[in-house]
This record gives C-alpha cells, sequence and structure tokens, in this order.
C-alpha cells in the first residue's frame, strides 16, 4: 500500500445544512505524519449538531472555537496506513501503547491532538481540557493544505502529534469503529476513582440509571455492566433504541414518550426501597435532562454529564434540593483519554460474544449519501451510522 495518487473525494460541509461531495489533491506524509486509507466513520452527536448550525465547540471555555468552514467531518475513525512520514531519529513508527506500526496496518485514529504546552497538559488534566486542542472532523478547515483532517473521505492526513492504535486481528471493522465512543465511557473509570461520605462512587451491584441509549449511552450502559453495576435502567424515547439496550444489559428499559417525570422517578424509588439510582449518566445531550437526572439520585449519589457536548442552552436547577440537601457529586466528562484507546478495543474483542456488537453499526452510506446518513443518524431507528468512502 503506498500513497494515494491523483485526487481523493471527499463529503465537505461547506456551511450547516450543506455538504458538497469534493476532490482534494493526495497527499505526501510528512514527518511524523501519516496517511491513511479510511474503513468506516462513524456519524457522532457532536457532527449532527454541526450540521444543525451549532457552530461553537467547547462554548463557554477558554478552548471555545468557531467551526471553520468549510470542514470534511468525522472524528470516530478506522482505517488502514497507507504511508508514514519519516520519525525523529529515524526510530520507526509505535501506536499509544508502544506496539510497532506498519504500512498496512489497521488503526483507530485519536480523536484530538493537544498542545502539551498549556496550564491543563502540563498540569495532568484529561487531554480534553487542552486550551488549543485540535479536533479530527470538527477545527481543521478543509481548505487548508493537505485538507483531508476528517474521515469522510476516502484517505485522512494525520497530522503531527496524534496517535494511532492498532486494532487487534480479531475485532472487526465494524465493531472497532465504536472505540472513540467507548473510550469516552472512561468516565465510569474517574467514578471509580471519587469518593465521599457515605460511600464510594460506583460500588459492586449500584443502581445505574442510563438516560439516553443513542451509542454513546449505549457504551457507558455496556461499560457499567462490565465493571459490576447491579440494576440497570435505561431511558429513551426510541423503542428500536431501548430494545437494543435490553440486548446489552439493561434490565429495564422505559420509554420516556410514554411515561412522566414522576413515573420514572417512582419507578426508580420502587427498585431501590425508596433511595433512588447511586449513579445517573446523562447521555441524551438535551440539557432540560438535568433537573430529572438530579431527582434520580439517592442521597450522596453520583451523576455522569457525558450528553452535552455541544451549548444547546441553559436549564434551571435548585441548588438546595438538587445538590446541597443530597449531597450529591457530578462529574463532566468532556471526552475520551488517549490511555482508553486501547482497553476499549480490547474489551469489546472479548465481549463480542456476549453483546451484538456486530450489530450496532445499525446503516452504512456512502459518501454521495452523506446528507441521508445524516439524517438517518437523527433518526430514532438508527443506532450507529457510519461512512463508507468506497463503498
Amino acid at each position: 500500500m503506498s500513497t494515494p495518487a491523483g485526487r481523493v473525494r471527499a463529503a465537505t460541509l461547506v456551511a450547516p445544512g450543506r455538504y458538497e461531495i469534493r476532490d482534494y489533491p493526495a497527499p505526501d506524509p510528512g514527518p511524523g505524519c501519516a496517511v491513511v486509507r479510511m474503513a468506516l466513520s462513524g456519524i457522532c452527536g457532536t457532527d449532527k449538531h454541526t450540521y444543525q448550525g451549532f457552530t461553537t465547540q467547547y462554548a463557554g471555555t477558554e478552548a471555545a472555537k468557531e467551526i471553520p468552514f468549510p470542514i470534511i467531518q468525522g472524528h470516530e475513525n478506522v482505517g488502514t496506513i497507507a504511508a508514514l512520514g519519516p520519525t525523529p531519529g529515524g526510530c520507526g513508527w509505535t501506536d499509544f501503547d508502544g506496539q510497532p506500526l506498519r504500512v498496512g496496518d489497521r488503526v483507530v485514529i485519536g480523536a484530538n491532538v493537544v498542545c502539551g504546552e498549556c496550564y491543563y497538559c502540563r498540569h495532568d488534566f484529561p487531554y480534553f481540557a487542552c486550551a488549543n486542542m485540535t479536533d479530527y472532523g470538527n477545527n481543521l478547515s478543509a481548505a487548508t493544505p493537505p485538507h483531508l483532517f476528517g474521515g469522510w473521505a476516502e484517505y485522512i492526513y494525520v497530522v503531527r502529534g496524534s496517535f494511532l492504535v492498532r486494532v487487534p486481528d480479531e475485532l472487526p471493522t465494524e465493531v472497532a469503529v465504536l472505540t472513540e465512543v467507548m473510550a469516552v465511557a472512561v468516565g465510569l473509570d474517574r467514578a471509580k476513582q471519587l469518593s465521599a461520605v457515605p460511600s464510594e462512587a460506583f460500588l459492586f451491584d449500584d443502581t445505574v440509571v442510563v438516560l439516553g441509549v443513542g451509542p454513546l449511552g449505549m457504551c457507558f450502559l455496556m461499560k457499567a455492566r462490565m465493571l459490576g453495576a447491579g440494576t440497570i435502567v435505561a431511558v429513551d424515547l426510541s423503542p428500536y433504541r431501548l430494545e437494543m439496550a435490553r440486548r446489552l444489559g439493561a434490565d429495564h428499559a422505559v420509554n420516556a414518550r410514554e411515561t412522566t417525570s414522576r413515573d420514572r422517578l417512582d419507578f426508580v424509588r420502587g427498585l431501590t426501597g425508596g433511595r433512588g439510582a447511586d449513579l445517573v449518566i446523562e447521555c441524551a445531550g438535551v440539557p432540560q435532562v438535568i433537573p430529572e437526572a438530579l431527582e434520580l439520585l439517592r442521597v450522596g449519589g453520583l451523576l455522569i454529564e457525558a450528553g452535552n457536548f455541544s451549548d444547546l442552552g441553559d436549564v434551571a436547577i435548585n441548588p438546595h434540593r438538587h445538590l446541597c440537601s443530597k449531597g450529591v457529586r457530578i462529574l463532566g466528562v468532556g471526552g475520551e483519554e488517549p490511555a482508553a484507546y486501547g482497553p476499549s478495543l480490547r474489551q469489546m474483542a472479548r465481549y463480542m460474544r456476549h453483546y451484538p456488537l456486530r450489530e450496532f453499526v445499525s446503516h452504512r452510506y456512502p459518501l454521495h449519501e452523506v446528507t441521508a446518513a445524516m439524517e438517518r443518524a437523527m433518526a430514532p431507528d438508527s443506532m450507529k451510522v457510519a461512512i463508507d468512502p468506497w463503498a
């Protein structure tokens, strides 16, 4: 395999709601860079929000950035190394876990690149806290050579400072494309590290409620089961997704369209002797869900907030009732961490025999049907929708 010759096709978002299929020059990788032949790239909730016109990433933080249209979306990427640029000292390429990399290897590409110099990088914060972070498929303009900075293209250009993770041979590409989403579930690992009186943050056999079981919520659900959760309750508007949640380990599936918030609160309290859930994971991406998430918690419970990666507005909570009187803890998860990629790949390979992971990608679309793919991804009868540039 070698660097592509001629032109490379890519689905390019030129403005909210408008794609064009454009051709770009085939690139050669510079020092520390690589070119990867794309296999599959997932559609993420952030991609949907950008398409809908929410065009400020990390709004309200010092890292806020306007989307630099035109862009090539796609940061949930798996493909095959086509070309590798020279490395400093000629020491050769390795993946994040230190395994040698060669042309022809199948890899997952880390979604973000950090600066390594800002306050947050120098003080060992999670890498999504970087004040100067570069995001594939989001804040790199396709107008800037070498253009191919997103996965909805035949090839992607991997910039210097990125990390790659080799995909285990036994893991199918349609499962490996879930790696970035599964890695965001590192929030549960971080929850294990929190402590407070009178209990740990997430204990074996705890009751867990997952609000919103799209791809992200489903990965949190699976991770909770892997880590020893007791009763798991999935809440969503989509019967399709709720059925999938049952197959992935949920004990109860609650249709939010057919119940009121009072119904759901009574149901969870009924399961827990009146206490409420030990852990609530919010993945619906709807700010209005937050007060309900806090109401569902027991005293001293933990809320993991992983569903709002775009600023969709404010919501009112009561500091007394929702926070102080319950002694709750809130863990915001702004993204995944590099060290979570390898374990996520290996755990998915192990759990394929227990979970229907091959069915997680419910729909595939070619580049020229990117608008239809986006519309399908926003429909309730889909799970993970992926772009197959070679279809």
